[in-house]
């Protein structure tokens, strides 16, 4: 009703009922106006949801090899937008090979998803499964006040704060509202107002739910290709052929983590080597050995996470101190959980397995090096920032972090007539009314507190700007 997905479940009208139909316009104007009835509702949604997908078996089917790196991707990203569906692993279940068998198909058609109408869709991309599913949103052809691109803590806020004071806005990602980095969290305990902690997927899910609430039109999965400026506006060009038009931009679109530096890696992301600790990877990693790569509070989190399923859980540090980078909280509760072990000054240097990961080697700095059977191996290493689509568009550091405000060069300035008038806002770019918050932007604290501030902060901005638009005449002159 909110995010105009496809509904769940059918149904058939006994004799005699009353159908009430609701429009999801209606909906959300009696949301906006009755706040009893938007909590009662919303806490409705989430409670609805989270019995969907934790107490029933259903939904999208998706058949494929629990080894293979395609049907991995489809899991993780129908994962992370909370869709509703059923894995069945060719290589356990007798249905899934009836299933083929049925169709008249071969393991060389897999991954294979069947909707709730019964289509069926071999080797879907991402693109197709968030079609099928609803997760991609077609909006109007107009030009909006504000585009945020990324939905990670600080664009979900910038959503929320943006949409619930009247502006029209539309949020992109190329994956999945999931909060980035955050999203990555297993259990953050030390975020303002969440006393027992929360994961950063759940974080992330709820700041979805409010932002659509307020009207936001959220879209996945989009990612940005080519940025135009027509003298009045922006245009985003996605890869999936779509154009979105802004007054403002706003680039949220994080860091991720870094490959680990082994040859053979690509072999195993997405069976056996990961870049988050989620639900779906918790299950394949029962009583087995688990590697997790990393010093950060991330990395910490995780750890905690999976020695809950695992029967060990190795931390591999290149340095030689756990409480560096790691929260306090978190060293405490590592080095007193039994089935933690902690790696100090050693490195992954070798992967192993035919098809899914099988063991792996450490070294450590004195040279010596060890096999270990470990099965799951789980990096949160260095951060990358997501900026590969704004080379030679705004400025940004040497390695590749938006330069923002009084951190902008003046010979890297956009010279327009805006800034031989002022400089550029706080959160602002090198080019004016395009605006970087979060983990994207040089100076940025990596923090979610801190991601969510600069998001809600930089409304505020895009607020000033609209101002200055309006007293404009004419287009922005170079």
């Amino acid at each position: 009703m909110l995010s105009d997905r496809g509904a769940q479940f059918r149904a058939i009208a006994k004799a005699g009922s009353k159908l009430i139909r609701v429009s999801p316009a209606k909906l959300k104007e009696a949301i906006a106006q009755h706040s009893n009835l938007s909590d009662i509702l919303l806490n409705a949604f989430l409670q609805r949801q989270d019995a969907i997908l934790n107490e029933f078996v259903g939904g999208i089917k998706l058949v494929g090899s629990g080894n293979s790196k395609e049907a991995y991707a489809i899991r993780d990203f129908m994962d992370k937008n909370y869709i509703w569906y059923n894995f069945l692993d060719v290589d356990k279940s007798s249905e899934a090979n009836d299933l083929l068998k049925g169709f008249d198909l071969s393991n060389k058609d897999l991954p294979l998803m069947i909707c709730n109408g019964g289509q069926l869709h071999m080797k879907p991309s991402l693109d197709e499964v968030a079609r099928f599913s609803g997760v991609l949103m077609d909006f109007e052809d107009k030009v909006f006040d504000l585009l945020v691109i990324g939905a990670g803590p600080s664009g979900l806020a910038a959503s929320v704060y943006a949409a619930s004071e009247g502006l029209s806005v539309v949020t992109i990602d190329s994956n999945a509202p999931y909060g980035g980095k955050a999203g990555k969290s297993s259990k953050i305990e030390n975020y303002l107002g969440f006393p027992t902690g929360i994961s950063g997927r759940d974080l992330a899910n709820r700041a979805y739910v409010q932002a659509q609430k307020f009207g936001c039109n959220i879209s996945i999965p989009h990612r940005a290709e080519k940025i135009e400026h027509t003298g009045t506006h922006f245009v985003l060009s996605a890869t999936n052929g779509k154009v979105i038009k802004a007054k403002s931009l706003m680039a949220a679109t994080g860091a991720n983590y870094r490959q680990l530096p082994i040859e053979n890696i690509n072999k195993y992301e997405g069976s056996g080597v990961y870049y988050s600790a989620t639900g779906m990877n918790a299950s394949a990693c029962k009583s087995e050995l688990v590697g997790v790569v990393g010093g950060g509070n991330s990395a910490g989190q995780a750890a905690l996470f999976l020695a809950d399923y695992a029967k060990e859980v190795h931390v591999v540090l290149r340095g030689g101190d756990l409480g560096s980078k790691m929260s306090d909280y978190l060293v405490q509760r590592i080095v007193a959980a039994p089935n933690i072990h902690v790696q100090l000054n050693s490195e992954v240097t070798e992967l192993h397995g035919d098809h899914h990961l099988e063991s792996l080697v450490l070294e450590n700095s004195d040279g010596e090096k060890t096999e270990m059977n470990i099965t799951n191996l789980f990096t949160f290493i260095g951060a990358k920032p997501c900026t590969e689509w704004l080379v030679g568009i705004v400025a940004t550091d040497e390695k590749g972090f938006v330069c923002t405000g009084p951190g902008i060069d003046e010979e890297e300035l956009y010279m327009c007539d805006i800034y031989t008038k002022r400089k550029p806002q706080s959160l602002e770019t090198s080019i004016p009314y395009f605006f970087a918050v979060g983990d994207v932007r040089k100076g940025s604290v990596k923090r979610v507190a801190s991601a969510v501030g600069e998001g809600s902060m930089a409304v505020s901005q895009v607020h000033q700007f609209l101002g200055e638009l309006k007293a404009i005449e004419g287009p922005l002159q170079a």
